[in-house]
C-alpha cells in the first residue's frame, strides 16, 4: 500500500518521526529559522557533523546524526547559498534528495518544513505545490522504506496553504489533523 502525507503546525524537532529534513544552504551553516531550532536543540554534534559535508550542492541533501534530539536523523537540503534565495529548481531537488536519503537511511517517516519560504523568500502556494506534488510522486513510485511524509508548517497560515493544496491534489492524507 502507498505511503502517506499528512500536515501539522509546530516545532519539527518535537515530531516523532525517524527523520527530519532541515532547509539548509549549500555551506550547512546552521543559522536561522530551522536550521537555527535544530542547532539549538540537537546541540554542537548536528553542526560539526555537518561541517564534514559541507559544502554541498544546490538542490543536493546529506544525513547527519540528530544530535540531541528525538528524531535519529537530520537530512539538510541545501535549498539555497548562503545569503541567496530559494528557487523552484532548488526546492524540486531538495525534496527529491531529502527524500532520497530518507530511504537510503531505512527511515519509515520523514517530516518536512515548507523548504525555503522564511529565508530563502519562496513564496508559500508555490512551494507546497512543489513539495506536495514531489513527495506524492516518490511515495507512488514505492518510497522504498519511507511509509509517511509529514509536512510540519509554522503557523495556521502555513498550514491552510498546505491543505488547500493538498486537497486540490486529490492526494491521499493520513486521517484528521494531527496534533502539534
Amino acid at each position: 500500500m502507498p505511503g502517506k502525507i499528512d500536515l501539522q503546525t509546530g516545532d519539527i524537532t518535537e515530531v516523532e518521526v525517524d527523520a527530519i529534513v532541515n532547509a539548509a544552504n549549500t555551506d550547512l551553516v546552521l543559522g536561522a529559522g530551522v536550521a537555527g531550532a535544530i542547532r539549538r536543540r540537537g546541540g554542537r554534534a548536528i553542526q560539526d557533523a555537518c561541517d564534514r559535508f559541507a559544502p554541498i550542492p544546490l538542490g543536493e541533501s546529506v544525513r547527519t546524526t540528530g544530535g540531541e534530539l528525538p528524531q535519529p536523523h537530520v537530512i539538510h537540503a541545501a535549498v539555497m547559498e548562503w545569503g541567496g534565495g530559494a528557487t523552484e529548481e532548488s526546492i524540486r531537488g531538495c525534496t527529491r534528495s531529502a527524500l532520497r536519503v530518507a530511504a537510503e537511511s531505512g527511515a519509515r517517516s520523514v517530516a518536512f518544513p515548507a523548504l525555503g519560504t522564511g529565508v530563502g523568500g519562496f513564496p508559500m502556494v508555490r512551494c507546497a505545490e512543489i513539495m506536495l506534488e514531489e513527495a506524492q510522486a516518490f511515495l507512488d513510485a514505492g518510497g522504498a522504506s519511507v511509509e509517511r511524509v509529514i509536512f510540519v508548517l509554522f503557523g495556521e497560515q502555513a498550514y491552510r496553504t498546505f491543505e488547500s493544496v493538498l486537497d486540490g491534489l486529490k492526494i491521499r492524507r493520513m486521517s484528521g489533523r494531527l496534533p502539534p
